[in-house]
């Protein structure tokens, strides 16, 4: 499974279109965001802002391996896959690990430049929880979008997981405080995966450690993506 993992993993990092919209777009918007406008104090704005995007930017990369999986079932990958020794939730399993590897270059880029450009100082227990509450974090999102992968047609997956990634991005706060939502929505807010993922960092950051309803949360989509994941390749192998 590990070599699988890594034949993946040199698969992605070798994607223009990753390197261009996974890493520098959440770096560009993370500097138009902070420069052009705040909510707050500047230091603050720039700290949640930091958080938000590193999260935004993390999703985007976690979705990524869903358009290769629809990609590698409409040539065929699938059917080499369903003749060496994996079982179907190995399968996912190597997939989401390909999707918490590339992630991280991601996620890094947007906290490098909180760090460098903006000047957002943490304690260096804070960075590094930062770093791994985040990376843990996206582990649902690529499950999420390994299911719709196997569950769709190529086309089909890049629009879904682009839709869910915009979604839930601006639903769950990470573009802007969920302080300024109506009622309804922020109370919705915060029953979406991507609000406490959001809050893994945000808690941290701000000196504290996560609520157990977020983390509880976190868990019930993590579940729930899972399942969906392994039921979507399934179905997969039994037609592809």
């Amino acid at each position: 499974m590990f070599a699988y993992v890594r034949l993946e993993i040199r698969r992605t990092l070798r994607d223009k279109g990753y390197v261009f919209f996974g890493i520098g777009m959440p770096v560009l918007m993370y500097l138009l965001f902070t420069r052009l406008g705040a909510g707050g104090s500047a230091a603050d704005w720039k700290l949640y802002s930091m958080v938000g995007l590193a999260a935004y930017g993390a999703l985007g990369a976690a979705f990524g391996p869903g358009g290769g999986v629809a990609e590698d079932k409409s040539l065929g990958w699938l059917r080499q896959l369903r003749s060496i020794p994996l079982s179907p939730a190995q399968v996912v399993v190597g997939r989401g690990l390909t999707g918490s590897v590339t992630v991280l270059p991601a996620l890094g880029a947007v906290l490098l430049v909180g760090g460098l450009v903006n000047g957002v100082r943490l304690a260096v227990w804070q960075w590094a929880a930062l770093v791994v509450l985040l990376w843990l974090g996206t582990v649902p999102f690529t499950l999420l979008g390994l299911g719709n992968g196997y569950r769709l047609s190529s086309q089909a997956t890049g629009l879904v997981n682009t839709g869910c990634l915009l979604v839930l991005s601006i639903v769950g706060g990470l573009w802007f405080p969920t302080a300024a939502f109506p009622g309804w929505l922020r109370t919705l807010s915060g029953w979406t995966p991507a609000n406490r993922f959001a809050d893994l960092g945000l808690s941290v950051a701000q000196g504290g450690a996560p609520s157990l309803a977020t983390v509880a949360i976190l868990a019930a989509w993590l579940a729930l993506f899972g399942g969906y994941a392994v039921y979507a390749y399934r179905r997969a192998a039994r037609t592809v």
